[in-house]
């Protein structure tokens, strides 16, 4: 069965009449079904135990993929409902959600600005490679502030003065929360599980990046409509887990209350693996970025996917799965944040 056809019931008989227009609306953005391929030689070069997998969701097609081209299908859908003519959003300086709205801004046709916070002390590679240039070639309007240890979120106040200076000029902007991470963006993550489901292959476990908490949360809210009972591993990728385990509940509540369901379960989200704050490298990550690359030839982040992949290498080094379990590693993309980490990450590979 396809993941349309596993997904259309859902959505013509949503309680919600605006999410079946969403459904409608959504904005082509995605290459789909994006690859699920095994991981044969890393599980090989980790002494066997369970089959590993990888759902291949950087390869989502736009500007350089990731999970959040899935949540822009919907957002921009909405953002387009509501006769919005510019997208705003925030999150770090090397968020790939704030490139991949960007993207989607540019391909509708629709004007960007990108509030975007900079710790103190970053590297001229942070501020101005990786992400944050792809940005600026994709036409965005990228406004950078300064963290400081009163405010370790000042973006959030700039867009909204951003927001409400843009009204004042007539325009119609969307305030995007990070990561896309709200019920409505956590709609395209029953689109990636719903891919998942309608393969062959069954999961003991799911792993994957906790940043925003939307892309957990829509994998809960599928399973939750769609069945299965693999366990979801989130791994927190920064400190504040409590916080994340909230958010994940949260919205994935607010996405199963379009369909008239009522809260799932509360989520798992693992902290062992954050290190020392976001963004910050980790020897398990750094390992983990040397052990995909050089056995599968595939790319991880420091900051998002590396984190996660190490917490899978951690559970099968540990005996965490039986050797008959199949775990499946969620990629969801940020291979343009490897430029901006390059002085850590030279030093961390050289030789």
């Amino acid at each position: 069965m396809s993941a349309d056809a596993l997904l259309d019931p859902l959505f013509l008989d949503a309680v919600d009449p605006a999410v079946r227009d969403l459904r409608t609306l959504r904005e082509d953005l995605v290459t789909a079904p994006t690859p699920l391929q095994p991981l044969d030689r890393l599980r090989a070069e980790l002494g066997g135990g369970p089959r590993l997998w990888v759902k291949r969701d950087d390869l989502t097609g736009l500007a350089l993929g990731g999970n959040k081209a899935r949540k822009l299908e919907y957002l921009l859908a909405d953002a387009r409902a509501q006769r919005a003519d510019v997208l705003v959003t925030v999150g770090a300086a090397q968020s790939n959600h704030a490139r991949q709205t960007a993207a989607a801004a540019a391909k509708a046709g629709l004007e960007a600005v990108l509030v975007l916070r900079v710790p103190p002390g970053s590297t001229p590679e942070y501020t101005g490679s990786g992400n944050v240039l792809l940005d600026r070639i994709l036409g965005a309007q990228v406004v950078l502030v300064e963290e400081t240890s009163d405010d370790p979120h000042p973006e959030r106040a700039a867009a909204d003065a951003v927001v409400a200076q843009l009204r004042a000029d007539g325009l119609r902007p969307y305030l995007i929360p990070s990561g896309g991470s709200t019920p409505v963006g956590a709609l395209g993550y029953l689109e990636s599980y719903a891919e998942i489901a309608a393969s062959e292959q069954r999961f003991t476990e799911i792993v994957v990046a906790t940043g925003s908490a939307g892309t957990q949360a829509g994998l809960v809210a599928a399973q939750a409509l769609l069945g299965g009972d693999a366990r979801i591993h989130g791994v927190a990728v920064s400190p504040d887990v409590a916080e994340l385990a909230e958010a994940v509940d949260t919205i994935s509540a607010g996405t199963l209350a379009f369909f008239g369901r009522g809260p799932a379960d509360d989520a798992w989200v693992d902290g062992a693996h954050v290190g020392a704050a976001y963004g910050a490298l980790t020897e398990g990550g750094v390992e983990a970025i040397r052990l995909f690359a050089r056995t599968e030839g595939i790319l991880l982040d420091p900051v998002y996917t590396g984190k996660a992949a190490a917490a899978l290498i951690a559970g099968v080094r540990s005996g965490a799965y039986g050797e008959d379990d199949d775990v499946l590693f969620v990629h969801t993309g940020g291979s343009p944040a490897l430029f901006a980490h390059a002085p850590a990450l030279g030093e961390a590979f050289a030789g």
